[in-house]
């Protein structure tokens, strides 16, 4: 039995960071049914779908609509990732859905937020990051801004805050007995995400300039570098014992690399360590580096990070729908999360979900 488990919730179907929310909720216990607007006979391998029950339901169709209702009455969450006044011109508003059923948690999340000169503009995660400095504070120096995936402002931003955002306000309700609207904007998601930079800036350890500082590519002892073999490795010796360590590792000369905090002189260890780094293959500086304190990582991509050792040992990856894929976290000790099935077609679950939460 997960950690929600017994909780009933509804996700209006929809694209990326919603299902992935949805995801979560589902590893971790929840009892989730997607409503979908129609059936399909197609099951597609989704790692977002894993774990939830799909209904289709038509709702411009009266009987339909009805049905929804009676599950909003039994249901603990509702979420949608809709533009704003798309669920209220469909009759599915909070308020209605609240008047039916008080301690509902109804959860919204959008890129711009419910309202705001911009909440009825479209946009996608790469504008969202645009507009609260995170994107402008990633990539080269002498580049362009480079986009972090949509990592940062749809999952990060907004499903993360999505999900946090229900399960606070599901613990309030069970004290005040009263739901309540949850309005998740990845502006603000990812703002806050940048908080302590916000804090760096106050104390006068960043700059705006974009691969200038410790954590942006500015310094050496925090990057990436190419190996022999065409691959790369990360580095990230921040504290002086880690960094004492890689120059004995490493056998930097302590001459050029002493003073590690000095930004004056970074662009030339780079230039150092490049050309240090490329003098053996990226499994030659495993052997060397890996499991040390130097705070050392081969770049994987994301199939040879599913064969590393230690994601192999914590069984961070598992097959489901016939094929790996991220295995649910964070790991509980008594309230374990787990897969219960994989993707189910649209619609495919309609008659269970009526017969478990309706008695139908």
């Amino acid at each position: 039995m997960g950690a929600l488990d017994g909780i009933k919730i509804i996700e209006m179907a929809g694209l990326g960071p919603g299902p992935f929310a949805g995801m979560l909720l589902a590893d971790m216990g929840a009892d989730i049914i997607v409503v979908e607007q129609k059936k399909s006979s197609i099951r597609i391998p989704d790692c977002n779908r894993r774990g939830k029950r799909s209904i289709a339901l038509n709702l411009k169709d009266e009987d339909d609509k009805a049905t929804l209702f009676s599950l909003i009455r039994e249901a603990d969450v509702l979420f949608e990732g809709f533009r704003p006044g798309v669920m209220e011109r469909l009759g599915l508003g909070p308020d209605v859905c609240l008047s039916m059923n008080p301690k509902l948690i109804y959860g919204r999340m959008t890129g711009w937020g419910q309202n705001g000169p911009l909440s009825h503009a479209a946009g996608h995660d790469i504008n969202y990051i645009s507009l609260t400095g995170a994107l402008h504070a990633i990539g080269d120096s002498q580049g362009k801004p480079v986009p972090p995936l949509n990592l940062v402002g749809d999952y990060g931003g907004g499903a993360m805050f999505l999900v946090t955002g229900i399960l606070a306000a599901y613990i309030e309700a069970q004290k005040s007995g009263k739901g309540q609207v949850i309005d998740v904007a990845m502006t603000d998601g990812s703002a806050l995400l940048m908080s302590i930079f916000n804090t760096l800036d106050r104390i006068g350890t960043w700059n705006p300039t974009r691969g200038q500082n410790m954590l942006d590519g500015g310094a050496h002892y925090y990057n990436t570098y190419a190996t022999k073999d065409n691959k790369f490795i990360s580095i990230g010796a921040i504290e002086p014992q880690f960094y004492t360590l890689l120059k004995n590792l490493v056998h930097l000369e302590e001459a050029e690399f002493g003073d590690q905090n000095n930004s004056k002189n970074w662009p030339e260890q780079k230039k150092s360590l490049e050309k240090i780094f490329l003098t053996r293959t990226r499994d030659e500086w495993c052997e060397i580096l890996e499991g040390t304190d130097v705070c050392f990582a081969p770049i994987l991509d994301y199939k040879e990070a599913q064969e590393h050792p230690h994601n192999i040992h914590r069984e961070t990856y598992i097959d489901v729908d016939g094929f790996k894929q991220p295995a649910p976290a964070p790991k509980f000790s008594r309230t374990p999360s787990k897969v219960d099935f994989g993707s189910q077609m649209a619609g495919e679950n309609g008659h269970d979900i009526l017969k478990d939460w309706l008695n139908q």
